[in-house]
C-alpha cells in the first residue's frame, strides 16, 4: 500500500506545499465562533444574518477553489479573534484561514502577540476539531494501553515504530498506566517503507507483542486484514501532524512531543 500523499498539498496552485518532517494568559478569543454582522434587533434576526453571511463566504470560497483548480470541499468555517480573518475547516485536508472576502487564503500559523508567551490562535479552534475527530475512532482500531486502577486521563499519540523518539515514549508507557493515564497509539508511518511495518502490527492477533517485536527490529509477517494505517496517517496529516510521536489529550489539545511520565501527567493536569 502506498500512501496517498496527494492529499498532502492543498493544490498545486499554491505557492507553497505542506511537508513532513523527520521523527523530530492572554485576551480570551471570542466565544462566539460563527461569522458575525451588525447585529438586528432580534435574536432570530442574527442568527440568520449569521448564517448567510457563513454560506455566502462558503459559496464564494468554493467558487474560486473551483477557478484554481483546487480540490477541496468545506465542512465548517468559523470567526477568529482577528478582525476579517476566518477558520476553515476542509475534509481529509488540514484547516486553513481565510479573510472574510474570501480573496485570500493563509497556511501556516497566525500567531498572538503582547504577552510574556506566544499563543497560536488556532489552538483552541482545532482543538476542538481534533477532540470530535478522536471521539469517532474506533477503540478497536486503535493500539491501546488501559491505565491501571480508574483512568484519571486517556491521550492519543500519533507514533511509528521506527521513530527513536517514539521507543523513548513507549518505555514510559508503564509508568503512564500506573498513573492512570490510557494511551491509545494512531498508526502514523513517517515514510512508505514505514507502512507494511504499521499494517503487519495492526493486523498482529496481539498489537503490543507486535509492536515490541518491531522496535527491536524483529522482522514481522506481511498484513493479512484490512487496517487502518492509511486513514489514520490522513487523520494525521488533516490535524497538522508532522512528526512522531505526536501527543494529544482527549480534549483534542496538542501536549508535546517525547516527555516522561511525570511530565505528561502535570501537563495534563493544568
Amino acid at each position: 500500500m502506498q500512501l496517498n500523499r496527494s492529499k498532502v498539498v492543498l493544490a498545486c496552485a499554491l505557492a507553497t506545499s505542506l511537508t513532513l518532517s523527520a521523527c523530530s494568559n492572554a485576551d480570551e478569543a471570542k466565544k462566539d465562533n460563527t461569522l458575525t454582522a451588525t447585529a438586528p434587533a432580534t435574536g432570530q434576526a442574527s442568527n440568520i444574518t449569521e448564517r448567510n453571511a457563513k454560506q455566502q463566504l462558503i459559496k464564494t470560497l468554493q467558487t474560486h477553489f473551483k477557478t484554481a483548480n483546487i480540490d477541496a470541499k468545506i465542512s465548517d468555517v468559523k470567526a477568529t479573534e482577528v478582525p476579517n480573518l476566518y477558520w476553515v475547516s476542509l475534509e481529509d485536508k488540514s484547516s486553513i484561514y481565510v479573510t472574510s472576502d474570501g480573496k485570500y487564503l493563509i497556511q501556516g500559523d497566525v500567531i498572538r502577540l503582547g504577552d510574556k508567551t506566544l499563543s497560536n490562535i488556532s489552538d483552541q479552534l482545532q482543538a476542538s476539531e481534533n477532540k470530535k475527530l478522536f471521539s469517532a475512532l474506533k477503540v478497536e482500531d486503535l493500539l491501546v494501553y488501559p491505565a491501571q486502577g480508574k483512568t484519571k486521563h486517556v491521550v492519543y499519540i500519533f507514533t511509528d515504530s521506527s521513530c527513536p523518539y517514539c521507543h523513548k515514549l513507549h518505555a514510559q508507557i508503564p509508568e503512564m498506566n500506573a498513573k492512570g493515564i490510557e494511551a491509545r497509539y494512531i498508526a502514523w508511518p513517517r515514510g512508505e517503507q514505514f507502512v507494511p511495518t504499521m499494517e503487519s502490527i495492526w493486523c498482529s492477533q496481539d498489537r503490543q507483542a507486535a509492536f515490541d517485536q518491531a522496535i527491536a527490529n524483529v522482522a514481522l509477517p506481511p498484513a493479512t486484514c484490512k487496517n487502518p494505517v492509511q486513514d489514520q496517517y490522513q487523520l494525521g496529516l488533516k490535524i497538522g501532524v508532522n512528526g512522531t510521536p505526536a501527543v494529544y489529550s482527549s480534549n483534542g489539545q496538542h501536549i508535546g512531543a517525547y516527555m516522561t511520565a511525570d511530565e505528561l501527567l502535570k501537563k495534563l493536569e493544568k
